[in-house]
């Protein structure tokens, strides 16, 4: 009787995770249809279904390939990077409750020489749950313990999530932001790659949990966080899912969306150009101004993502006018046979809002399926 019961319950919990994950789709599926007048458009991007002789993937034998191509190139342009730590360490540093869940401050490895302290959020509840990532300048603000609409972490936690909360707390005190590899006077991996790489680290904190089933772990941040989430989740495959917050999906000549900085895709041995938008008298330096020369641009790296479902949460950065680029990634995942993968919700201003956060949280409800038992 007490075995049924038990069945019964488990049941229960999963038709109702299977409800809410309904429920969410109605929410997030508008997000994953490009509006006139970009509704199949491509723009001038060249085709990530072109190999880089020229020739044409036509079947999902030919992209595997291709991604192959498109992955290495990335790689031997930004460096390689160490090797990634698949089996950590973790410091328990503090633990206490907030309200149905527990907070764990931790600390390990992010980079084969430096750790990290970030905050772990744990839900009450059996069973393994889905995980989220946040990054973002400091750990404090996706706990709910900075800027409003920023605490990505708390909301996802108090919705079933087990969350993971990095930053660069020290760098961004420092005005360098990211992180260097093997230091900053002569970095061999370009910062944002090494960001992503440190993501990957903290993917294998959570990986290694027993609360979080390894197969449902998504990354989310912010603009800096937005960017750092959006190279993480590109690179490297163990990400189910991901969520970008107006980073600038493409590169572009904008204050914001600032690819040539030196803690991003720009690294130069100090001094440092004085930041701000490349002019004649204070030009980028580094990596960037190549990628630009040969006509690379980040849509690449989306097609990477296929056929594993994004979402971008656009503001000022990343209005509709960015879906040339995702349509590319939308090309691939149809080639791969699936739709729905690929999926942009926007607001008028950078910062954002409670309407465009609900999205974020629908969509991780829809892909990860809290409370359904694995």
């Amino acid at each position: 009787m007490m075995r049924f019961q038990l069945l019964a319950f488990t049941a229960l919990i999963a038709m109702s995770a299977s409800t809410r994950a309904g429920e969410a789709w109605d929410t997030i599926a508008p997000a994953f249809s490009a509006p006139e007048p970009f509704a199949g458009k491509l723009g001038d991007f060249r085709s990530p279904l072109l190999f880089t002789d020229g020739t044409e993937v036509k079947t999902p034998e030919d992209w595997q390939r291709r991604r192959e191509e498109i992955r290495q190139q990335w790689q031997e342009l930004m460096g390689p990077w160490p090797e990634v730590i698949t089996e950590p360490e973790v410091e328990i540093l503090k633990s206490e409750r907030r309200e149905d869940f527990t907070q764990h401050t931790v600390r390990f490895l992010w980079t084969p020489n430096e750790k990290t302290t970030g905050y772990l959020l744990v839900p009450d509840g059996e069973g393994r749950h889905p995980a989220v990532l946040t990054v973002y300048y400091e750990p404090e603000t996706a706990i709910g313990l900075g800027k409003e609409n920023r605490d990505f972490a708390y909301q996802l936690t108090k919705r079933g999530f087990v969350t993971l909360s990095i930053g660069t707390k020290e760098a961004s005190e420092a005005k360098t932001y990211s992180l260097y590899w093997p230091s900053i006077e002569d970095a061999k991996v370009q910062p944002l790659s090494m960001l992503a790489y440190a993501a990957a680290n903290a993917y294998h904190v959570l990986a290694s949990r027993p609360e979080v089933d390894p197969s449902r772990v998504g990354v989310t941040g912010h603009s800096f966080g937005g960017k750092w989430a959006m190279f993480a989740s590109c690179l490297y495959d163990k990400f189910a899912c991901a969520v970008w917050s107006d980073p600038g999906i493409v590169f572009d000549t904008r204050p914001s969306v600032n690819y040539w900085e030196p803690w991003y895709l720009g690294w130069h041995p100090k001094p440092w150009r004085e930041r701000g938008i490349p002019t004649a008298a204070n030009p980028a330096r580094g990596l960037y101004p190549r990628l630009l020369a040969e006509g690379r641009d980040l849509h690449e790296l989306h097609a990477l993502m296929a056929p594993r479902p994004f979402l971008i949460s656009g503001g000022s950065e990343d209005t509709p006018a960015r879906w040339p680029a995702l349509n590319h990634a939308v090309a691939v995942n149809r080639l791969l046979g699936f739709e729905n993968r690929v999926a942009m919700h926007n607001r008028p201003d950078h910062g954002p809002t409670t309407e465009s956060n609900a999205v974020i949280y629908d969509f991780f409800t829809h892909f990860l399926e809290p409370g359904k038992a694995r």
